[in-house]
């Protein structure tokens, strides 16, 4: 029921961003703009988009996520992601988002989504290894680098499998949680590598 209601508000929604372009629809607290299927995604899933928006309150942003013309009840994985495009650069796990019958799915993520969004690691530290199967095991520490503004969003296949089962390629990649997921779909390659959507929110 939740779901619906929500699917409901946020199909609602997105029907103000329809008309818009490539460049995002800003504000002086919020964004709209569209995602686009992937190349590696384009012959097998033409139809696929979606539309996002995000809203800031000035301590944090909710990012309201709408998509259509994927796979009906299948499972995807969403970033934040440093370039749109392999290799992807410093990318961030932000939750699962599911489709339903229709093939359309809508998530809600709230975190810090705007020309603020950033990856730091001041020095090299151990990490956990939990998840320690190929070809994508954890990594025993992390490289340091200075601050990498993230300003790109990308949806990944839940599974190769599912990916495959549709005609699309079944590669396997590392954007799940457990580092064994499927090929993205969608992405915000309709922005420039150093100009990402989410670098036109400044609240």
């Amino acid at each position: 029921m939740y779901q619906h209601t929500l699917k409901t508000a946020l199909l609602a929604s997105a029907l103000s961003l329809a008309a818009a372009g490539p460049a995002a629809a800003a504000d002086e607290d919020h964004i709209s703009f569209k995602m686009v299927v992937s190349k590696g995604a384009s012959t097998c899933l033409p139809n696929a988009q979606a539309k996002v928006q995000i809203i800031s309150d000035g301590t944090a942003e909710d990012m309201f996520l709408v998509a259509s013309g994927l796979p009906p009840n299948t499972g995807f994985n969403f970033f934040v992601i440093q370039v749109p495009n392999a290799p992807f650069g410093l990318s961030w796990y932000q939750g699962d988002v599911q489709s339903d019958a229709d093939g359309d799915a809508v998530q809600h993520f709230r975190g810090r989504f705007s020309i603020e969004t950033f990856i730091v690691a001041p020095g090299v530290a151990p990490a956990p290894l939990v998840f320690k199967d190929p070809p994508f095991p954890d990594a025993a520490q992390n490289p340091a680098t200075g601050p990498i503004q993230t300003y790109h969003l990308g949806l990944w296949f839940n599974s190769s499998t599912d990916a495959q089962n549709v005609g699309c390629p079944n590669a396997v990649t590392p954007f799940n949680g457990e580092h064994n997921a499927g090929i993205q779909v969608l992405n915000t390659s309709n922005f420039p590598d150093d100009k990402g959507p989410l670098r036109h929110l400044q609240p």
